[in-house]
């Protein structure tokens, strides 16, 4: 089952499918945020040691690349709150703890080996190549100028499952092999929206393509595309770990879930409000905005998490 999910951020939606994929940018409106609490569904969570593979869809600079490389990487690495690491422990309370996740492989398919337009299906295969996929979660970043089955119109993004078994489209008989018997494994898709509508994909970092318009935010690493995959990378990791198999944790309707960060859209730092992402650390030297530090000191914007201890969305700032 995939869990859609997309970033408008600077709306709410109405009860129980805020922030997910199962409404259009046509049908947000304004509304008063209920309360949230994602029950546990007793459902399997990802836990113990996994490495996040990438597999980079398109053609992308190495420096594009390093942003969300760096971030992953961060997620492990112990630093000083606001950080990375820090953010990603909220999970460790969704019991019985979810996954400690560190950079792994990264495959690259520059010259789009399904082609540019890509459905759900060809999305399951790409990640299927990243076997074998015991201890791992699989990651499938598409290029600006790749075009994605609901891409923009329903979501930015996705996590969801697939079986390790199905011979994957394009894969080699030996990746093929090492998937037999293997059950079910958790892949995430995210897109870079920079081209295409990072007005619905990347904000704060754009001016809103719907809602309040305020100024846009500086990209802590100066893209608002990939800054803005970062954001939507950490809410679909969040989700893969603590729902990896739609028996997890979340609220609302299975097909249509709120989860660990969808249940917190649009909040960055204290005080957000529909259209203000909430008070953040501001660099002197560039003006961007950022709310955690990851390794070699890189910044980042991450999402509000739903922390089960609280029952609030918490934030780093």
């Amino acid at each position: 089952m995939a869990h859609w999910y997309h970033s408008f951020l600077i709306l709410l939606l109405a009860v129980a499918v805020a922030g997910t994929g199962a409404a259009t940018p046509r049908q947000l409106f304004l509304v008063t945020q209920a309360p949230v609490t994602l029950t546990n569904h007793h459902g399997q969570l990802l836990t113990g040691n996994h490495s996040v593979n990438l597999l980079w869809y398109g053609r992308f600079t190495p420096a594009q690349r390093a942003t969300v490389a760096d971030f992953v990487a961060s997620l492990s690495s112990p630093a000083p709150a606001p950080s990375v690491a820090s953010w990603w422990a909220t999970t460790a309370r969704y019991h019985p703890g979810a996954a400690r996740l560190a950079l792994g492989r990264q495959v690259l398919d520059p010259s789009l080996s399904l082609g540019r337009r890509l459905s759900e299906a060809d999305l399951a295969s790409l990640a299927a190549r990243l076997a074998p996929h015991r201890g791992s979660v699989a990651v499938v970043i598409t290029a600006p100028d790749v075009l994605v089955d609901g891409f923009c119109l329903s979501r930015c993004g996705l996590h969801a499952s697939a079986s390790a078994a199905a011979p994957p489209k394009g894969s080699s008989r030996a990746a093929i092999t090492a998937t037999r018997g293997r059950g079910r494994f958790a892949y995430v898709w995210v897109g870079d929206s920079a081209e295409q509508c990072a007005g619905e994909c990347a904000w704060p970092f754009h001016q809103p393509t719907y809602g309040p318009q305020a100024p846009p935010l500086v990209a802590p690493n100066a893209d608002v595309g990939m800054d803005g995959v970062v954001i939507n990378l950490a809410t679909l990791l969040a989700g893969a770990v603590t729902n990896p198999y739609g028996g997890g944790y979340f609220q609302g309707p299975a097909e249509a879930p709120l989860e660990a960060v969808t249940a917190c859209t649009g909040v960055f730092g204290a005080g957000a409000y529909p259209g203000y992402p909430g008070q953040l650390s501001v660099d002197a030297a560039t003006g961007a905005s950022y709310n955690a530090v990851g390794v070699a000191g890189r910044r980042f914007l991450l999402p509000a998490m739903w922390d089960p201890k609280t029952s609030q969305c918490s934030t780093l700032v």
